[in-house]
C-alpha cells in the first residue's frame, strides 16, 4: 500500500509511493545521470551512486526525486536518513532500512521477523548473525523485484549502520539493486568505514554545484536578468539559501546586503560538531574580505595550531573559500551569521578587527570599514583613519561613504578644533549630495570654534583641499564665516585667511577677480610675519595681473617666499600657476619655491600626488631655460601619477601639467604624442577655469605647427580673450600674441599680424622682463620690413642673451639669420644661423633646428660663385645683375626678389667691382663677355 510522504520531511524508513517526481529547477543533468543507472540495475546487476554537495545544495531533494523516478521505472524504493541527533545510537539507519524492507517483503498473515540490532552483538558470532539477517532482508526484497536503496546524509549514520552497508556491498553484485547515498562534501570520514566501502560497487560520483541564473530566477520567482544573477552570486546558487533569500528580497534591496538570522543560527549549530569551528565562523563573518589566517585566529581567541584544523575542515565543507583569504563563501551566509550575532558582540569584534588591521598596516579604508561597524564603541585613535578614508572615498566619487565615515568620527569625544575640522570635511562631502545640509554643517562648525589659530588653519586647509567650481564656492563661504567669527582678533589674526580666501575667489570666478585695493583696505598695518608675507603674495599677484612691473612682482614674490613655515599660499592652484610663470627665469627663487613646496605631508588637495608641485615647478623652470628634454621627463613622470588618480583632466594642477607637456612636445617635434594627449582633455568642462586657458594656448600652438593654421589661430585668439576676461595683462603667462601673429602672417593677414606684434611689444615693454620683451621684438621683426626688421631682431637677441630663455634666443637667431640671408648678407647669415643651429639642437627643439639648418645651407650656397661666370659673382649678385641689365629698376628688382632696395644696391656694387665696370650702362656687355669667357 502506497503511503503519503512529506517531500520536505520524509518519514524515516518509509517506502516511497508511486507518484510524479517533484520538479527540481536546474537539477535535470544530475537526475539524468542517475536514471542512466536504472537499466543496469533492472538488468540484474547492482549499481551505485554518491550525491555529494555542500549544506543546502539539495542532496535530499535530488535523492527523493530520483526515488520517485525509480518507482515509475519499476523499482521498489526504501530510504533511510542519517541524523546528527541519532548518530550516536547504534543501528539507527540500518533499522530504518530494515523496517522499509520488511514492508516490502512481509506476508500480512505471517509474524514480522525480528530486526537486526547492534545490541545483539555478543561476540563475533552474534555480530555475524545480525549482519547476515540484514543482508537476508535486502536479498529477499531484491528477489521480489528491482530495489532502490537510498541513504540520505550517510555521513551522519552511526558506525553499526555503516558496517551493515559495507557488509552487503559485495553480496548484492548479482542482484537488481541500485544504492544511492548522499553525503556532505568535505565531511570528515568515519573512523571505521569509508564512503566507498558503503557504496557497493564502484559508484558514480555526482557533485551538486550551485544552480545557474535561470534556475535561481525560477526559485526566486523572478524573470531572468541582472537581479536574479546578483541573487545567485550572493548565495552561490545554493537552493536552500535562495529559498531563504526570497522573502527578504524587497524592492530596491541589495542581495549582497541581505541575510537571515535563522540561517546564521543553523550554520552555527552545525559547526558545533567540529572543534573551534563556531569561533572561526564568527571571526570570518566579522573579518569579511579582510580575513587572513592570523586575523581569524586572533579574533576567534584560539591558538593558531588549533585554528588551522578548524579552518581546514570549513574549507573542505565549502563554508570558507579555499584561498589565502579564507572568507565565507557567500555574502548571504556572512550577513546571516552577523544577523545572528548580538549587536554589542558585533561592535566589539569589529573594533578588535580594526585595531588588529591597523597594527598590521592594512589599508586605511579597510580599517575604516570596521570602525563604521563598531558603533557605540569609543575608539579615539580611529578618528584620523576615518577622516583619511573619507578623503579617499570622496576622491573616488563616493560622497555618501565619505559622509558615513565622518559622521562616525563625530561620535567620538573630540576637541573643539578637531570637531570643527571634521564638520567642515563633512560639509564638503555632504555638499556633493545635499547642499543645504552642508550649509548647516558649516554653521555648526563656526559655532564650535574654540581657538582662533586652529580655526584659521582649518579654514585654510579647506580652501586648499578643493579644486574649484562649486566646491570652491563652499570653501569660500565657510572661510568667510570663520573669518567673520575671528575678526575681533584684528587683521593679524585673519590676514592669511583673508589672503587665501581672496586667491580662491580670484581662481574660481568666471570673470575678473575681486578688486585687490578694496580688499587690502580691510587690513590696516600688519605686524605678524605670516600676515605680512600673505600681503606680499597678494601684492605680487596684483602686480602680475596688472602687467605693470616685473621687478616689483619679483620683489613681492621674494618677500612672500622669505618665511620658513608658510608655503600654503604657493600650493593654491591659481597662485602657483602665476608664480611659476613669473619666477621661471629666477633660478634662486625657483629653488626656494621648490624647497617650500617639498613638504613631507600629503598635499591638501587629494587629487595632487605628493611632491607634484615641486616637480611641476622644476619642470616649468627647465622648460623656460630651454632644457626641453629634462622638462618633458618631469612633466611625463608627473602626468603618469595624475593618470593613476584619474585626475589629469579635472585637477587644475593636472591640467596645467598636461598643457605644459603639450607645449614642450610641440617644441620637441613630438606632434603625435601631443595630439594624443590633447584628445584626452575636456575643453568643455574647463570653460572658465584659469589653467584651461593654458591648455587652449597649447592646442593653438600644436595646430599651427601641424598645418591647421586657421584653427590654431582661433585657439590663440580665444586664449587671449579669456585672459582679458580674467583681467590678466601679464604678457609672460602665455605668449599667445607672438604665435597668433605668426599664424596671421601664414594666413596672409598682415595687418592683424602687425597689430598683434605692436600690442605684444607694448605689453612687454611695460612689464620690463627680458623674455617677454625679446619674444615681442622677435615677432616685430617678422612683420616689419627693411632695416627696421633687422634692428628689431638684433634688439631681441640682445634682450634674450641676458636671460635664461635659450629657446627664444635660438628662435630670434634663426629669424635674423633668415632675414640676413634673404637680404644677401650671406656672411652674416652663416654666422647667425650657425649659432641658431647649435642652440636649438642643445634645447632639443628639432623643428627649429631643422629650419635653421636649412637656412644655413641656403646661405652657404648663396656664397658659392655661380658656375657660368669667371668673375666670381655669387648667385644672388649674378641674378640681380642680369635683372638690372634687362632694364629693371632697383625698386622693381627688390619687389620681385622680396629684398630691400639697399640690399639690391649692395649686390650691384659688388657685381660692378668684380666685373671691373663703373656702372649699370656697361653691365650688359660685361655680363655677355663673362659668359663667353666662361
Amino acid at each position: 500500500m502506497d503511503t503519503e510522504v512529506n517531500p520536505e520531511n520524509p518519514v524515516s524508513g518509509a517506502s516511497v509511493p508511486k507518484r510524479p517526481a517533484p520538479r527540481l529547477p536546474g537539477r535535470e543533468p544530475e537526475l539524468s545521470r542517475l536514471t542512466r543507472l536504472f537499466p543496469v540495475a533492472l538488468g540484474g546487476t547492482a549499481a551505485s551512486a554518491v550525491l555529494a554537495g555542500e549544506f543546502g545544495m539539495g542532496k535530499s531533494a535530488t535523492l527523493r526525486a530520483a526515488a520517485a523516478l525509480a518507482a515509475d521505472s519499476g523499482f521498489t524504493a526504501a530510504i533511510a536518513t542519517g541524523s546528527r541527533l541519532e548518530s550516536h545510537l547504534p543501528g539507527g539507519v540500518a533499522r530504518q532500512l530494515a523496517e522499509a524492507l520488511q514492508d516490502i517483503t512481509a506476508d500480512p498473515a505471517s509474524p514480522r521477523p525480528r530486526l537486526p540490532h547492534a545490541a545483539e552483538q555478543c561476540g563475533p558470532a552474534g555480530e555475524s548473525e545480525a549482519l547476515e539477517r540484514f543482508f537476508h532482508l535486502v536479498r529477499e526484497a531484491a528477489e521480489r523485484g528491482p530495489l532502490f536503496l537510498g541513504i540520505d546524509n550517510v555521513h551522519l549514520a552511526d558506525a553499526w549502520s555503516m558496517r551493515c552497508l559495507a557488509y552487503i556491498r559485495h553480496r548484492v553484485l548479482d542482484l537488481p539493486v541500485l544504492i544511492v547515498l548522499t553525503a556532505l562534501i568535505g565531511h570528515p570520514p568515519h573512523r571505521e568505514v569509508a564512503l566507498l566501502e558503503m557504496a557497493g560497487c564502484t559508484p558514480a560520483t555526482i557533485t551538486l554545484n550551485g544552480l545557474g541564473d535561470a534556475a535561481a530566477a525560477e526559485i526566486l520567482g523572478l524573470a531572468p536578468g541582472e537581479l536574479a544573477s546578483t541573487c545567485r552570486e550572493a548565495t552561490g546558487g545554493n537552493p536552500y539559501l535562495l529559498h531563504a533569500l526570497r522573502p527578504r528580497l524587497l524592492p530596491g534591496a541589495d542581495p549582497h546586503a541581505l541575510g537571515s538570522s535563522l540561517i546564521g543560527q543553523v550554520l552555527h549549530t552545525r559547526m558545533h560538531e567540529f572543534p573551534n569551528a563556531p569561533a572561526i565562523l564568527h571571526a570570518a563573518a566579522i573579518a569579511g574580505e579582510d580575513a587572513s589566517f592570523d586575523l581569524l585566529a586572533q579574533l576567534a581567541g584560539i591558538d593558531e595550531l588549533d585554528a588551522l584544523p578548524a579552518i581546514d575542515t570549513m574549507v573542505r565543507l565549502h563554508v570558507l573559500d579555499n584561498s589565502s583569504r579564507p572568507t565565507l563563501s557567500y555574502s548571504f551566509v556572512r550577513n546571516s551569521v552577523l544577523k545572528d550575532m548580538p549587536q554589542t558582540t558585533r561592535a566589539v569584534n569589529h573594533a578588535r578587527a580594526a585595531k588588529l588591521l591597523a597594527e598590521t598596516g592594512a589599508p586605511i579604508e579597510r580599517v575604516a570599514a570596521h570602525l563604521l561597524e563598531a558603533t557605540a564603541i569609543r575608539i579615539p585613535w580611529g578618528v584620523d583613519i576615518l577622516r583619511q578614508s573619507a578623503r579617499t572615498a570622496l576622491f573616488a566619487g563616493d560622497a555618501e561613504l565619505a559622509s558615513r565615515h565622518l559622521r562616525r568620527a563625530l561620535d567620538e569625544r573630540l576637541s573643539s578644533g578637531r570637531r570643527v575640522a571634521v564638520l567642515l570635511q563633512l560639509a564638503h562631502a555632504e555638499f556633493q549630495v545635499d547642499p543645504p545640509a552642508a550649509a548647516v554643517r558649516v554653521r555648526e562648525a563656526v559655532d564650535n570654534i574654540g581657538r582662533r589659530e586652529t580655526a584659521a588653519f582649518i579654514a585654510n586647509a579647506m580652501l586648499l583641499s578643493l579644486c574649484g567650481g562649486q566646491d570652491a564656492r563652499l570653501a569660500i563661504s565657510a572661510a568667510g564665516q570663520i573669518a567673520a567669527r575671528l575678526d575681533a582678533g584684528g587683521p593679524d589674526a585673519v590676514g592669511p585667511l583673508l589672503s587665501m580666501t581672496y586667491l580662491a575667489e580670484a581662481g574660481s570666478r568666471l570673470g575678473p577677480p575681486p578688486e585687490f585695493r578694496d580688499f587690502e583696505e580691510q587690513w590696516a598695518p600688519l605686524t605678524d610675519p605670516a600676515a605680512r608675507r600673505s600681503r606680499s603674495a597678494l601684492l605680487a599677484l596684483d602686480t602680475v595681473r596688472s602687467g605693470e612691473s616685473a621687478q616689483d612682482a619679483i620683489a613681492h614674490f621674494a618677500d612672500a617666499l622669505a618665511g620658513d613655515d608658510d608655503g600654503d599660499l604657493f600650493e593654491q592652484h591659481y597662485f602657483f600657476t602665476l608664480a611659476t610663470a613669473v619666477l621661471a627665469d629666477e633660478p634662486a627663487h625657483v629653488d626656494r619655491l621648490c624647497r617650500i613646496l617639498d613638504v613631507e605631508r600629503e598635499p591638501w588637495d587629494v587629487h595632487v600626488p605628493q611632491g607634484a608641485l615641486p616637480t611641476l615647478a622644476r619642470g616649468i623652470a627647465l622648460q623656460a631655460g630651454g632644457d626641453l628634454q629634462r622638462a618633458s621627463v618631469h612633466f611625463e613622470s608627473l602626468l603618469r601619477r595624475f593618470d593613476e588618480r584619474g585626475a589629469t583632466t579635472t585637477c587644475p594642477v593636472g591640467v596645467l601639467c598636461a598643457a605644459k607637456l603639450v607645449e614642450c612636445w610641440v617644441d620637441l617635434g613630438r606632434f603625435e604624442a601631443a595630439t594624443s594627449l590633447l584628445d584626452r582633455m575636456d575643453f568643455v568642462a574647463g570653460q572658465g577655469l584659469f589653467t584651461h586657458t593654458y591648455l587652449l594656448y597649447a592646442r593653438g600652438r600644436l595646430r599651427v605647427a601641424t598645418g591647421y593654421t586657421r584653427f590654431g589661430f582661433e585657439d590663440l585668439l580665444s586664449c587671449g580673450r579669456r585672459l582679458a576676461h580674467h583681467g590678466m595683462r601679464f604678457p609672460g603667462f602665455v605668449p599667445w600674441r607672438a604665435h597668433a601673429a605668426r599664424a596671421a602672417l601664414a594666413l596672409g593677414q598682415g595687418e592683424d599680424a602687425a597689430r598683434l606684434a605692436e600690442e605684444d611689444l607694448s605689453a612687454a615693454t611695460r612689464w620690463g622682463a627680458a623674455r617677454p620683451l625679446g619674444t615681442a621684438l622677435t615677432t616685430l621683426g617678422l612683420v616689419r620690413e627693411d632695416d627696421e626688421a633687422e634692428r628689431s631682431l638684433a634688439k631681441a637677441i640682445t634682450a634674450l642673451s641676458a636671460s635664461p630663455a635659450r629657446l627664444q634666443l635660438a628662435t630670434a637667431l634663426t629669424e635674423l639669420g633668415s632675414l640676413q640671408s634673404r637680404h644677401g648678407q650671406s656672411e652674416k647669415a652663416i654666422e647667425t644661423l650657425r649659432q641658431a643651429v647649435e642652440l636649438s639642437e642643445h634645447c632639443g627643439a628639432r623643428p627649429l633646428a631643422r629650419r635653421a639648418a636649412e637656412e644655413l645651407r641656403s646661405s652657404r650656397r648663396a656664397l658659392t660663385p655661380a658656375k657660368d661666370n669667371e668673375h666670381g659673382l655669387t648667385r644672388q649678385e649674378s641674378r640681380i645683375a642680369v635683372m638690372a641689365a634687362q632694364g629693371l629698376t632697383n625698386r622693381e628688382i627688390a619687389t620681385a626678389l622680396h629684398l630691400t632696395r639697399r640690399t639690391v644696391e649692395l649686390h650691384l656694387s659688388g657685381a660692378y667691382r668684380k666685373l671691373g665696370i663703373p656702372g649699370r650702362a656697361e653691365l650688359g656687355g660685361a655680363l655677355a663677355k663673362s659668359h663667353r669667357g666662361g
